[in-house]
């Protein structure tokens, strides 16, 4: 959600905050306690509210104002109001307030909302984004990107069901939560608010989300979830925010609408469009990916809610606006301030026909069926049993834990985990060192996020302090790092300010100036140095990353600084992965897993005690000085254990619907991926083969199923066939030996995919034999001279270091058999119908300029539409030709792909065959 920040209506805003809301709060003489709640209404079904609504309450039912913009509480009730929201920073008096003085505020609106002649309660959406973010005291939990590295589903529905009750402690039954974006570019200032660049663990997270919030089912102690921002928020060019998201529909479907699949899959209860473009064309009058895709396609039957004024930015006047939103499939606007213009400009669209009542009452419908769903007929008021509990130990517990497993050290020549048992000075300095806005980012307590003890919590300087060893002494010399002194260890804590949308686009992605001095004062004045960054998104840390021992991102924390000391000093290891790829320059932009770009760190990196990198990050020095790159300790701990030969599917790359289920433990570690019914996958990368040569893949599965299920093993390009035989339950584990070629060291890919049906769950693949342990005798290392290696130039020219070419060297394809393959996916179904992709690999040696694929569907299935190409049906049989802009598919490997939705009754098998201009493909 966007929030309103021109002068002039913050002037107003202010105004009828003192004069129309604080009259009604004081004369509404709202009890401190939960009261006893009588039914309210005067209709007993959602069905039974629709029939004896007038066109005004229908109106004002999908009508949402910004609490802060009533001219009177009064109107509430006048206009039959549906909804209020709190935009950022919007409490009970401005920015801020306790949850008692946010509950007191809500029991007083809901009562103007069950004085209608009806009585239909309000529903009150929030932004609760990261905790409850805008109630002073309230736990506030890292960002999403940060909760996306901890790659910990379980504990991000346990992090919103804390939400969820801090919530209700203040009356809200509404959180425009979780933001499930797919951010390709870090130059987009909302990048933290999305869980990663890949889709599957969005989609993982975001339903993890759901869950966390609704339960198992909508009720009195649950509040309605609100996937945002539909769709391809996190794809524009450039990474503007409300920018145009200029991709084929094959790419917004692939990237863009997985999560919001998921979403659905798991019953999150609204969605909220977009306020960016596709193609051109504002997401707030699509009616083709609302109506169509979102309500028709993915079966989505809960409220379609408007972003802050999204429909202003339709082109037109005011009136067509609001036509073509509706039109569109908005349920209910997000006004936010004009709402009294916006009744009656829906009105009178209606009442001239533009806008039939078809649309009006489907729309109501679906509003009436959440405020059911939640109980809020039978209790509208807080339930104050939560309010105690806002900003509890318990709760902040949670988000500790959620802070040290967010964490990713990004190197570690040796310095980290700190002693608890030696003798030792640490300096510490920097901007973020003591500071709680700057840990919070946007989105805390006031909307664009503040400097300065904002709310309660704890920083990292106050958290060190208290964790620190008896031996040990601390100084903290802030951001006054010119001066004199030095110290055994020097900590410097270095980010970003706090931004929100619209502020925190970056074209440069640059550490400031000031952190750039704090570094280097710091690093050169200390015998080992610690950088820890706090960030919404990746910068280019080239220099500082040189200079320190040991790097740690830390993205935008919360609350809880002292889950940072918890790892800094050893009670818990590093287990954060990067959920997005680190770029090595901002002209990497935008840079995503698989693209081909070599970033700084690859997406899923991510150092523990005791570890190797999985891969080398390349530097680019800014200068001709290179520091020493492996410094003390001169003797590796005897402790560090053999290279890993098992791989855990739920750590995997998942795709296609695959989904972790940590509810319940696999064989081996903390849980397993069910596949879906066709075209899911497996990707297990970075796999030491060894000294290369054959090995023995052991694959640990489950089949519940009486019969076998066959997929698709694919080893670094070449695949062949596997069948999972059953094991008598979905719980019970088997092993199943396939004996493979494997490339020498951590160069391989395995990836597993389901074709047809649903294949057995997933707990691991093995490597056995080739991998050779490390001996027990400690490797000791020569470090270097205590003199930086200083290159000379031959003329006055500056020595560059050059990178790894950006376009990776694509090989010929090997082992696969015929002139053409096709990956024939079905990407979502619903039993009735379906979205397919399908790509066409040319195998050939020779260009393919025009294209006609055919094939037989082996049921009913009819294609209803197709995109990236032209397409006939009979009966059974299928053509698809290319459209003008892809008819060529390259040699050795080349690809094209389109898609296509799909009807049938009975079964939705894959076609068995497929024709490439007149020649069989495999």
């Amino acid at each position: 959600m966007v929030k309103q920040r021109f002068s002039d209506v913050r002037k107003l805003i202010g105004a009828i905050v003192i004069v129309g809301f604080l009259i009604g709060l004081i004369l509404a003489l709202v009890s401190t306690n939960t009261p006893a709640q009588a039914a309210i209404g005067a209709c007993s079904s959602p069905e039974d509210c629709l029939s004896k609504m007038t066109l005004d309450e229908k109106i004002g039912q999908m009508t949402q104002a910004n609490h802060s913009a009533l001219d009177s509480p009064s109107d509430i009730t006048t206009y039959y109001l549906g909804s209020l929201l709190s935009g950022g920073g919007e409490g009970p008096y401005g920015s801020g307030g306790t949850a008692s003085q946010w509950a007191d505020m809500y029991d007083n609106y809901q009562s103007y909302a069950v004085a209608t002649r009806l009585g239909i309660p309000l529903i009150y959406g929030v932004d609760a984004v990261h905790g409850h973010n805008n109630v002073q005291g309230a736990v506030i939990f890292p960002h999403h990107i940060g909760m996306g590295a901890t790659r910990n589903t379980a504990l991000v529905e346990q992090a919103e069901a804390v939400t969820r009750d801090e919530v209700l402690g203040t009356g809200m039954n509404w959180v425009f939560a979780p933001c499930v974006a797919v951010p390709q570019n870090d130059r987009w200032g909302r990048t933290y608010e999305g869980y990663g660049e890949d889709p599957a663990l969005v989609s993982a997270m975001g339903a993890a989300s759901i869950r966390g919030f609704q339960g198992s089912g909508l009720g009195t102690n649950t509040v309605l979830a609100t996937a945002k921002h539909y769709v391809g928020d996190g794809g524009t060019t450039n990474g503007i925010d409300q920018g145009d998201t200029q991709v084929s529909e094959e790419v917004l479907r692939a990237i863009h609408l997985p999560p919001y699949q998921s979403a659905v899959a798991n019953d999150v209860g609204s969605v909220m469009i977009s306020f960016n473009s596709w193609n051109g064309e504002k997401l707030h009058g699509h009616d083709y990916l609302i109506t169509t895709v979102l309500k028709g396609e993915l079966g989505f039957d809960g409220i379609v809610v408007s972003d802050w004024a999204g429909i202003d930015q339709l082109p037109g006047d005011y009136a067509s606006d609001v036509r073509t939103a509706i039109n569109a499939g908005i349920d209910m606007v997000m006004v936010p301030s004009d709402y009294k213009t916006f009744i009656s400009t829906l009105k009178t669209e209606v009442n001239a026909g533009r806008i039939p009542m078809s649309r009006i009452d489907n729309a109501v419908l679906r509003i009436l069926n959440q405020k059911f769903a939640l109980g809020l007929f039978t209790k509208y008021q807080t339930d104050r049993t939560y309010t105690s509990q806002v900003g509890s130990a318990a709760h902040r517990a949670v988000a500790r834990q959620a802070v040290r497993e967010s964490l990713v050290l990004l190197k570690n020549d040796g310095v980290l985990p700190l002693s608890k048992t030696d003798t030792y000075r640490i300096v510490v300095g920097g901007s973020h060192v003591d500071n709680l806005g700057y840990q919070l980012g946007g989105w805390s307590i006031s909307w664009q996020g503040e400097s300065g003890d904002t709310t309660t919590g704890t920083t990292f300087w106050e958290a060190l302090q208290a964790a620190k060893p008896p031996n040990v002494t601390l100084q903290n010399v802030g951001i006054n790092t010119g001066g004199s002194f030095s110290g055994d260890i020097g900590i410097t804590v270095i980010g970003e300010t706090p931004y929100a949308e619209g502020e925190g686009d970056s074209y440069t992605l640059a550490v400031s100036s000031a952190n750039t001095q704090q570094v280097s004062d710091i690093c050169s004045k200390t015998t080992r140095c610690i950088v820890i960054l706090m960030s919404g998104r990746p910068l280019i840390i080239n220099n500082q990353l040189n200079q320190a021992d040991a790097f740690v991102a830390a993205w935008l924390p919360g609350t809880e600084g002292a889950g940072m000391t918890d790892v800094l000093f050893g009670d818990y290891n590093f287990t954060g992965k990067l959920p997005v790829t680190w770029p090595n320059a901002v002209s990497q932009e935008p840079i995503n897993d698989g693209d081909g770009k070599v970033g700084l760190f690859p997406f899923g990196y991510g150092l523990s005690y005791g570890a190797t990198p999985t891969s080398t990050p390349v530097l680019t020095p800014t200068s001709t000085t290179l520091p020493p790159t492996t410094p003390p300790p001169t003797t590796l701990p005897p402790t560090t254990p053999p290279p890993s030969s098992t791989y855990q599917a739920e750590d995997a790359s998942l795709g296609g619907g695959v989904s972790v289920d940590t509810n319940h433990s696999g064989y081996y570690g903390t849980g397993f991926v069910n596949f879906p019914t066709s075209g899911g996958y497996v990707e297990y990368r970075n796999v030491d083969g060894g000294s290369g040569g054959s090995r023995t893949l052991q694959f640990r599965f489950a089949l519940g199923a009486t019969s076998a299920r066959t997929g698709q093993l694919t080893i670094n390009g070449a695949t062949q066939n596997i069948t999972f035989q059953p094991t008598g339950s979905w719980d019970s584990w088997s092993t199943m030996d396939v004996t493979a070629a494997l490339n020498a060291g951590t160069s391989n890919t395995i990836r597993l995919q389901s074709t047809g049906q649903d294949l057995a769950n997933q707990d691991q693949v093995e490597v056995i034999g080739g991998i050779t342990p490390p001996t027990a005798t400690p490797v000791t290392i020569v470090p270097p001279t205590s003199t930086p290696v200083t290159v000379i130039p031959p003329t006055s020219t500056p020595v560059t270091i050059v990178p790894p070419t950006s376009t990776p060297t694509t090989a010929p394809p090997t082992n696969i058999p015929g002139i053409c393959s096709v990956d024939y996916v079905i990407q979502n179904d619903w039993g009735s119908g379906a979205t397919v992709s399908v790509t066409v690999r040319n195998n050939g040696t020779s260009i393919i300029n025009g294209w006609t694929i055919t094939w037989t569907f082996p049921g009913n299935q009819q294609i209803t539409n197709l995109w990236n190409g032209s397409y006939s049906q009979s009966g059974a049989s299928v053509s698809v030709s290319n459209a003008n802009w892809n008819a060529t598919i390259g040699a050795n490997g080349g690809t094209t792909s389109f898609g296509f939705n799909l009807v049938y009754s009975g079964t939705n098998a894959v076609p068995p065959n497929f024709t490439l201009n007149g020649t069989h493909c495999q």
